[in-house]
Protein backbone atom coordinates (compact mmCIF):
# COMPACT_ATOMS: atom_id res chain seq x y z
CA UNK A 1 0.00 0.00 0.00
CA UNK A 2 1.28 3.47 -0.92
CA UNK A 3 0.77 6.67 1.04
CA UNK A 4 0.36 10.35 0.23
CA UNK A 5 2.62 12.63 2.26
CA UNK A 6 2.14 16.40 2.40
CA UNK A 7 5.08 18.37 3.82
CA UNK A 8 4.46 21.92 5.03
CA UNK A 9 7.34 24.33 5.58
CA UNK A 10 6.50 26.39 8.67
CA UNK A 11 8.82 29.40 8.67
CA UNK A 12 10.20 31.05 11.78
CA UNK A 13 7.62 33.84 11.48
CA UNK A 14 4.76 31.35 11.93
CA UNK A 15 3.74 31.34 15.61
CA UNK A 16 3.33 28.03 17.44
CA UNK A 17 -0.48 28.38 17.87
CA UNK A 18 -0.81 28.49 14.07
CA UNK A 19 1.37 25.38 13.75
CA UNK A 20 -0.85 23.58 16.23
CA UNK A 21 -3.98 24.81 14.40
CA UNK A 22 -2.60 23.37 11.15
CA UNK A 23 -1.97 20.03 12.87
CA UNK A 24 -5.55 19.98 14.19
CA UNK A 25 -6.92 20.80 10.73
CA UNK A 26 -4.86 18.03 9.11
CA UNK A 27 -6.17 15.45 11.53
CA UNK A 28 -9.72 16.70 10.99
CA UNK A 29 -9.51 16.20 7.21
CA UNK A 30 -8.22 12.65 7.55
CA UNK A 31 -4.47 12.64 8.12
CA UNK A 32 -3.33 9.31 9.55
CA UNK A 33 -0.40 10.93 11.32
CA UNK A 34 1.28 14.32 11.72
CA UNK A 35 4.97 14.71 12.59
CA UNK A 36 7.28 17.65 13.30
CA UNK A 37 10.86 17.90 12.02
CA UNK A 38 13.55 20.51 12.53
CA UNK A 39 14.09 22.52 9.35
CA UNK A 40 16.96 24.68 10.55
CA UNK A 41 19.34 22.46 12.53
CA UNK A 42 18.34 24.16 15.79
CA UNK A 43 19.08 22.11 18.95
CA UNK A 44 16.61 22.10 21.85
CA UNK A 45 18.75 20.79 24.67
CA UNK A 46 17.24 21.64 28.03
CA UNK A 47 13.57 22.70 28.02
CA UNK A 48 12.16 23.95 31.30
CA UNK A 49 9.72 22.03 33.45
CA UNK A 50 6.34 21.57 31.71
CA UNK A 51 7.72 23.19 28.54
CA UNK A 52 7.39 21.54 25.11
CA UNK A 53 9.29 23.92 22.83
CA UNK A 54 9.33 23.51 19.06
CA UNK A 55 11.96 24.63 16.60
CA UNK A 56 11.63 28.14 15.17
CA UNK A 57 11.58 26.71 11.65
CA UNK A 58 10.11 23.28 11.06
CA UNK A 59 8.65 20.82 8.58
CA UNK A 60 5.19 19.54 9.44
CA UNK A 61 4.47 16.28 7.58
CA UNK A 62 1.04 14.70 7.23
CA UNK A 63 0.41 11.15 6.02
CA UNK A 64 -2.80 10.22 4.14
CA UNK A 65 -4.15 7.06 2.59
CA UNK A 66 -3.23 6.83 -1.09
CA UNK A 67 -6.86 6.84 -2.31
CA UNK A 68 -7.59 10.45 -1.27
CA UNK A 69 -8.35 13.21 -3.74
CA UNK A 70 -5.35 15.43 -3.06
CA UNK A 71 -6.77 18.62 -4.58
CA UNK A 72 -10.10 18.29 -2.79
CA UNK A 73 -8.37 17.45 0.49
CA UNK A 74 -6.12 20.53 0.31
CA UNK A 75 -9.11 22.77 -0.49
CA UNK A 76 -10.98 21.35 2.49
CA UNK A 77 -7.87 21.68 4.66
CA UNK A 78 -7.55 25.38 3.87
CA UNK A 79 -11.20 25.92 4.74
CA UNK A 80 -10.84 24.10 8.07
CA UNK A 81 -7.55 25.85 8.84
CA UNK A 82 -9.15 29.20 8.07
CA UNK A 83 -6.12 30.72 6.41
CA UNK A 84 -3.80 30.32 3.44
CA UNK A 85 -1.74 27.15 3.72
CA UNK A 86 2.03 27.41 4.18
CA UNK A 87 4.34 26.38 1.35
CA UNK A 88 3.92 22.63 0.86
CA UNK A 89 4.94 19.65 -1.25
CA UNK A 90 2.97 16.50 -2.07
CA UNK A 91 4.82 13.17 -2.33
CA UNK A 92 3.93 9.52 -2.90
CA UNK A 93 5.55 7.13 -0.42
CA UNK A 94 5.91 3.56 -1.61
CA UNK A 95 5.12 0.90 0.93
CA UNK A 96 8.15 -0.77 2.52
CA UNK A 97 8.96 -3.25 5.21
CA UNK A 98 9.56 -0.42 7.69
CA UNK A 99 10.61 -2.76 10.49
CA UNK A 100 13.32 -4.22 8.23
CA UNK A 101 14.36 -0.71 7.15
CA UNK A 102 14.66 0.31 10.81
CA UNK A 103 16.61 -2.81 11.75
CA UNK A 104 19.00 -2.38 8.82
CA UNK A 105 19.93 1.09 10.07
CA UNK A 106 21.48 -0.36 13.25
CA UNK A 107 24.79 -2.20 12.92
CA UNK A 108 27.33 -3.46 15.48
CA UNK A 109 29.49 -0.60 16.78
CA UNK A 110 32.98 -0.71 18.29
CA UNK A 111 34.13 1.55 21.12
CA UNK A 112 37.83 1.53 21.84
CA UNK A 113 39.79 -1.68 21.43
CA UNK A 114 37.67 -4.29 23.21
CA UNK A 115 34.07 -3.07 23.58
CA UNK A 116 31.26 -3.66 21.07
CA UNK A 117 27.51 -3.01 21.06
CA UNK A 118 25.53 -5.42 18.93
CA UNK A 119 21.77 -5.52 18.15
CA UNK A 120 20.20 -8.90 18.86
CA UNK A 121 19.50 -9.55 15.17
CA UNK A 122 23.15 -9.13 14.14
CA UNK A 123 26.01 -11.60 14.40
CA UNK A 124 28.66 -10.71 16.98
CA UNK A 125 31.64 -9.34 14.97
CA UNK A 126 34.41 -10.40 17.37
CA UNK A 127 33.90 -13.49 19.53
CA UNK A 128 36.82 -12.45 21.77
CA UNK A 129 35.56 -8.91 22.41
CA UNK A 130 33.40 -7.63 25.27
CA UNK A 131 30.01 -7.40 23.56
CA UNK A 132 26.83 -5.72 24.84
CA UNK A 133 23.68 -7.10 23.24
CA UNK A 134 21.42 -4.06 23.07
CA UNK A 135 18.42 -3.20 20.91
CA UNK A 136 17.23 0.39 20.37
CA UNK A 137 14.22 1.10 22.54
CA UNK A 138 12.29 3.72 24.48
CA UNK A 139 15.09 4.58 26.89
CA UNK A 140 17.93 6.85 25.85
CA UNK A 141 21.35 5.31 25.22
CA UNK A 142 22.25 2.99 22.36
CA UNK A 143 25.78 4.22 21.69
CA UNK A 144 24.88 6.20 18.57
CA UNK A 145 25.10 9.61 20.27
CA UNK A 146 28.51 11.19 20.76
CA UNK A 147 28.06 11.63 24.51
CA UNK A 148 27.33 7.94 25.09
CA UNK A 149 30.07 6.90 22.66
CA UNK A 150 32.70 8.95 24.51
CA UNK A 151 31.69 7.45 27.86
CA UNK A 152 32.00 3.95 26.41
CA UNK A 153 35.40 4.77 24.97
CA UNK A 154 36.58 5.97 28.38
CA UNK A 155 35.28 2.82 30.06
CA UNK A 156 37.07 0.71 27.45
CA UNK A 157 40.38 2.37 28.41
CA UNK A 158 39.89 1.96 32.17
CA UNK A 159 40.55 -0.90 34.55
CA UNK A 160 37.20 -1.30 36.32
CA UNK A 161 37.72 -4.84 37.60
CA UNK A 162 36.31 -5.29 41.07
CA UNK A 163 35.08 -1.69 41.32
CA UNK A 164 31.73 -0.44 42.58
CA UNK A 165 29.89 1.89 40.21
CA UNK A 166 26.90 4.25 40.09
CA UNK A 167 25.30 5.07 36.73
CA UNK A 168 23.28 8.23 37.43
CA UNK A 169 20.75 8.86 34.66
CA UNK A 170 21.17 5.31 33.37
CA UNK A 171 18.71 5.45 30.44
CA UNK A 172 19.00 2.05 28.77
CA UNK A 173 21.65 0.89 31.24
CA UNK A 174 24.28 0.78 28.51
CA UNK A 175 27.09 2.29 30.60
CA UNK A 176 26.27 0.15 33.62
CA UNK A 177 26.24 -3.04 31.57
CA UNK A 178 29.50 -2.07 29.87
CA UNK A 179 31.15 -1.55 33.26
CA UNK A 180 29.92 -4.92 34.53
CA UNK A 181 31.00 -6.81 31.42
CA UNK A 182 34.41 -5.14 31.74
CA UNK A 183 34.71 -6.58 35.25
CA UNK A 184 33.07 -4.14 37.70
CA UNK A 185 31.87 -5.76 40.92
CA UNK A 186 28.44 -4.09 41.06
CA UNK A 187 26.49 -1.14 39.68
CA UNK A 188 23.68 0.97 41.10
CA UNK A 189 21.53 2.53 38.34
CA UNK A 190 19.49 5.67 38.98
CA UNK A 191 16.97 7.38 36.70
CA UNK A 192 13.91 9.60 37.02
CA UNK A 193 12.04 7.53 34.40
CA UNK A 194 10.57 4.19 35.60
CA UNK A 195 10.59 3.00 31.97
CA UNK A 196 14.36 3.52 31.88
CA UNK A 197 14.80 1.41 35.01
CA UNK A 198 12.62 -1.33 33.54
CA UNK A 199 14.61 -1.26 30.29
CA UNK A 200 17.90 -1.34 32.20
CA UNK A 201 16.85 -4.51 34.03
CA UNK A 202 15.72 -6.13 30.78
CA UNK A 203 18.99 -5.26 29.06
CA UNK A 204 20.98 -6.55 32.01
CA UNK A 205 19.13 -9.85 31.87
CA UNK A 206 19.72 -10.06 28.10
CA UNK A 207 23.44 -9.74 28.77
CA UNK A 208 23.56 -12.36 31.50
CA UNK A 209 24.02 -9.90 34.38
CA UNK A 210 22.92 -11.42 37.68
CA UNK A 211 20.45 -9.50 39.86
CA UNK A 212 22.92 -9.13 42.72
CA UNK A 213 25.34 -7.14 40.51
CA UNK A 214 22.92 -4.50 39.18
CA UNK A 215 20.23 -2.65 41.13
CA UNK A 216 17.92 0.15 39.98
CA UNK A 217 16.51 3.10 41.94
CA UNK A 218 14.60 6.31 41.47
CA UNK A 219 16.47 9.47 42.61
CA UNK A 220 16.85 9.89 46.40
CA UNK A 221 16.11 6.19 46.88
CA UNK A 222 19.57 4.95 45.96
CA UNK A 223 22.07 3.82 48.62
CA UNK A 224 24.11 6.76 49.90
CA UNK A 225 27.48 5.02 50.25
CA UNK A 226 30.36 6.25 48.10
CA UNK A 227 31.62 4.12 45.19
CA UNK A 228 34.80 3.78 43.15
CA UNK A 229 33.33 5.17 39.91
CA UNK A 230 30.36 7.47 39.18
CA UNK A 231 29.01 7.80 35.63
CA UNK A 232 26.60 10.60 34.69
CA UNK A 233 25.65 11.15 31.05
CA UNK A 234 22.86 13.71 31.45
CA UNK A 235 22.85 17.44 30.57
CA UNK A 236 24.78 20.43 31.88
CA UNK A 237 21.92 21.92 33.91
CA UNK A 238 21.14 18.74 35.89
CA UNK A 239 24.85 18.01 36.25
CA UNK A 240 25.39 21.35 37.98
CA UNK A 241 22.40 20.80 40.27
CA UNK A 242 23.57 17.26 41.08
CA UNK A 243 27.20 18.24 41.71
CA UNK A 244 27.05 18.02 45.55
CA UNK A 245 25.32 14.63 45.39
CA UNK A 246 27.55 13.11 42.70
CA UNK A 247 30.70 14.28 44.47
CA UNK A 248 29.45 12.79 47.75
CA UNK A 249 28.76 9.49 45.97
CA UNK A 250 32.35 9.41 44.66
CA UNK A 251 34.79 7.88 47.14
CA UNK A 252 38.02 9.74 47.94
CA UNK A 253 40.43 8.78 45.19
CA UNK A 254 37.48 7.50 43.15
CA UNK A 255 36.71 8.52 39.59
CA UNK A 256 33.88 10.49 37.98
CA UNK A 257 32.89 10.55 34.30
CA UNK A 258 30.52 13.32 33.17
CA UNK A 259 29.01 13.74 29.72
CA UNK A 260 25.90 15.04 27.96
CA UNK A 261 27.25 18.59 27.88
CA UNK A 262 28.58 20.97 25.28
CA UNK A 263 32.22 21.97 25.07
CA UNK A 264 31.21 25.59 25.77
CA UNK A 265 29.81 24.47 29.14
CA UNK A 266 33.17 23.11 30.33
CA UNK A 267 34.04 25.93 32.74
CA UNK A 268 30.72 25.92 34.60
CA UNK A 269 30.98 22.14 35.13
CA UNK A 270 34.61 22.27 36.31
CA UNK A 271 33.69 25.06 38.72
CA UNK A 272 30.69 23.15 40.10
CA UNK A 273 32.80 20.02 40.72
CA UNK A 274 35.55 21.63 42.80
CA UNK A 275 36.38 18.39 44.64
CA UNK A 276 37.24 16.66 41.35
CA UNK A 277 40.59 16.94 39.62
CA UNK A 278 39.66 16.51 35.97
CA UNK A 279 42.31 14.77 33.90
CA UNK A 280 40.50 13.98 30.62
CA UNK A 281 38.66 16.45 28.38
CA UNK A 282 37.40 14.41 25.45
CA UNK A 283 35.45 16.14 22.66
CA UNK A 284 33.47 15.00 19.64
CA UNK A 285 31.97 17.71 17.48
CA UNK A 286 30.49 20.18 20.00
CA UNK A 287 30.07 17.57 22.76
CA UNK A 288 32.32 17.08 25.80
CA UNK A 289 33.14 14.20 28.14
CA UNK A 290 35.07 14.84 31.38
CA UNK A 291 36.88 12.30 33.53
CA UNK A 292 38.46 13.14 36.87
CA UNK A 293 39.43 11.85 40.28
CA UNK A 294 38.13 12.99 43.65
CA UNK A 295 40.86 14.66 45.64
CA UNK A 296 42.02 12.77 48.72
CA UNK A 297 41.53 14.38 52.10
Amino acid sequence: MSWIQVRFHCAAAMPQPQQEALEDALLEVGAVSVTYQDAGDQPILEPGVNETPLWDELILSALFNADINVVATLILLEAVYGSELPSHKVEILEDKDWIREWMDSYKPMQFGSRLWICPSWCEVPDKNAVTIMLDPGLAFGTGTHATTAMCLQQLDQMDVKGKTVIDYGCGSGILAIAALLLGAKSVVCVDTDPQALKTTLENAQRNGISEDRLQVYLPDEEPQHAVDLVLANILAGPLVELAPKLMSLTACGGELILSGLLNEQREVIVEAYGEIQFEVFKTENEWLCLQGRKKSL
